[in-house]
């Protein structure tokens, strides 16, 4: 059976994610384009449009796509920002914020993905404004600031350096705490060294990044 990806994409965005309180046109539009199929493992690819998160391989898996939404729309990124994605994974959302920000760098640990990434950026024709770079997140020093940082794996505590990575001004989006319940969180840097602002999006549950897992706890 041949899939109308034109017509899922359309059903994904008005009963998925506009149903999810996303209702900032320029992310619905974005999200309404870009061909996510094209993004997914040929195994997945008729789940494309589904309300599921997809596995990717090396543990990465594609948040949902109403997780996506959420996540674009709380970074209200405008057309001068740049972005530092941590966490390429399939390059969609890389692709997404390039179409939102004048630059994007995406980080991910994993070379395989990163390849994968790349290719899928390519084949896409989209990401002309996207670098994807292998690093690990936790030993990351870009050398530089962002207007707006996105992680898109769960951590048990934000690292301070996610926060070094932010111009003044500048948001981070991340989701933190322990399954089941995690938080989605933005939070906005002031011009004091400890001048934070922190505001509670949604609860979810995703993968956590690599290194920032919940210390063991040992029972006696």
């Amino acid at each position: 059976m041949t899939i109308d990806y034109a017509r899922a994409r359309e059903l994904m965005v008005e009963q998925q994610v506009r149903p999810w309180n996303v209702l900032d046109m320029t992310v619905l539009d974005v999200v309404g384009r870009l061909p996510r199929e094209a993004f997914v493992p040929e195994a997945h690819r008729a789940l494309a449009y589904a309300d599921l998160e997809l596995p990717l391989g090396h543990g990465a898996r594609m948040m949902k796509p109403v997780v996506e939404g959420r996540m674009l729309q709380a970074l209200a990124l405008q057309p001068g920002d740049s972005v530092l994605e941590v966490g390429t994974g399939s390059g969609y959302i890389s692709a997404c914020l390039g179409e939102l920000a004048r630059e994007v760098i995406s980080i991910e640990r994993v070379p395989e993905l990163a390849a994968r990434a790349r290719a899928n950026l390519d084949a896409a024709r989209l990401g002309t404004n996207v670098r994807v770079d292998v690093a690990d997140a936790l030993a990351y020093e870009p050398g530089r600031q962002f207007d707006a940082v996105c992680v898109t794996a769960a951590v048990d505590q934000v690292p301070d350096r996610f926060l070094q990575w932010l111009r003044p001004g500048g948001r981070l989006f991340v989701v933190r705490g322990r399954a089941p319940v995690m938080e989605a969180v933005l939070i906005r840097k002031g011009a004091g060294v400890n001048d934070t602002q922190v505001e509670s999006l949604f609860e979810t549950e995703l993968e956590y990044l690599h290194g920032a897992e919940p210390a063991p706890q040992f029972l006696f």
